[in-house]
């Protein structure tokens, strides 16, 4: 299934996210840098991307780490899972935060996330004297085991 994303690049720079593959279900998106950024471990430094993106009502969109530069390299959204909503008209940024223990140097174009583009549903909060019970009822972190 496919979606139209409109797209405007800020900067004549900026590299229009692309799928590695035809299934992929995540778009590369692309460091705009003027000069290689060392990124020092534990630090976390703000990529501009170049792009700004209208997202349609209804869809959100979700910056995730880029396996291979994650696992490779230590390289991922600070945040975890960045989300650009549907009403965000700015500059694509990527927090991205070095995990790893050698520094990391991130390079114009090289691909620093990726986005995947998931449908939502906005809640009605309901104030109620009480909740439906279940089998796991109030049971947290580790109540359902292990194995």
């Amino acid at each position: 299934m496919r979606t139209r994303i409109e797209i405007k690049k800020l900067n004549e720079k900026a590299i229009i996210p692309t799928y590695g593959t035809e299934f992929s279900a995540g778009a590369d998106i692309y460091a705009l840098l003027d000069e290689p950024v060392t990124i020092a471990p534990g630090e976390t430094v703000f990529i501009h991307t170049g792009i700004a993106i209208a997202i349609p009502e209804g869809l959100v969109g979700l910056n995730f780490a880029r396996s291979g530069m994650a696992a490779k390299r230590g390289l991922a959204p600070a945040n975890k899972v960045g989300v650009i909503d549907s009403d965000y008209r700015g500059e694509v940024m990527v927090a991205l935060h070095n995990h790893g223990k050698e520094p990391q140097t991130v390079e114009h174009g090289d691909r620093v996330a990726q986005m995947v583009f998931v449908p939502y549903y906005a809640a009605d909060f309901v104030e109620v004297d009480e909740l439906d019970s279940t089998v796991r009822g109030e049971g947290g972190f580790g109540s359902t085991g292990t194995k």
